[in-house]
C-alpha cells in the first residue's frame, strides 16, 4: 500500500471488493484486447486502445459516444508496479511531455481480499473545480459501471 492519500477535496475514489483474482484485474486494465471490451460505460464504447506498459510509456485510448462522437484520450503511465498499483496521467504524454489540457491523474490499487481483489480507483485532479466537473460528468456512476464490466468481461473470459 502506499503512503499517498487521497486528499477529499481535490480528489474522487471508488473503492470496492470484487470476486475476481487481482492478476486477472491487473490484466483488463493492461491488455488492450481487454480493455476495449470492458473500459467505456455502456452505452459508451471503447474502439481503440494503445498500451507502452512503462514509466513514461503510452495509454491512449478513443471512446465513442452513442451518437458515434470519437474522443480519442492519451496520457503517459507513471508507476507500474504489477498486479498492485498503476498510475497514470493526462498531464502528461509518453516521454513525459507536458500536455496541452490536464485533467487527472488515475491512480488503481489493487489487493487480495479473500478470494477477490480489494479496487480502489482515484482520480487526482489539480483544483477542486477540476473535481467538480469530473464528478458533475458522473465519476461515481460511470466509474462504477466500467468496474462491473471489467468483472463480467473477466467472469466471461475465464470459463
Amino acid at each position: 500500500m502506499s503512503l499517498w492519500k487521497p486528499d477529499p477535496k481535490l480528489d474522487l475514489v471508488l473503492e470496492r471488493v470484487v470476486d475476481v483474482p487481482r492478476e486477472l484485474v491487473w490484466a483488463a486494465w493492461t491488455k488492450p484486447e481487454h480493455v476495449v471490451k470492458w473500459f467505456t460505460p455502456a452505452p459508451w464504447t471503447t474502439t481503440h486502445c494503445e498500451i507502452d506498459l512503462r514509466p513514461g510509456g503510452k495509454f491512449y485510448t478513443i471512446m465513442r459516444s452513442p451518437e458515434g462522437k470519437e474522443f480519442p484520450n492519451t496520457g503517459c503511465y507513471l508507476e507500474v508496479m504489477p498486479n498492485e498499483r498503476l498510475v497514470w496521467t493526462d498531464a502528461l504524454l509518453p516521454g513525459y511531455r507536458p500536455s496541452e489540457k490536464p485533467f487527472m491523474t488515475a491512480v488503481i490499487e489493487l489487493e487480495n481480499e479473500g478470494k477477490g481483489t480489494r479496487y480502489t480507483a482515484t482520480a487526482i485532479h489539480r483544483d477542486e473545480a477540476g473535481k467538480k466537473q469530473h464528478e458533475d460528468m458522473g465519476f461515481h456512476q460511470g466509474w462504477a459501471t466500467a468496474l462491473d464490466q471489467l468483472v463480467a468481461h473477466i467472469k466471461a473470459s475465464v470459463h
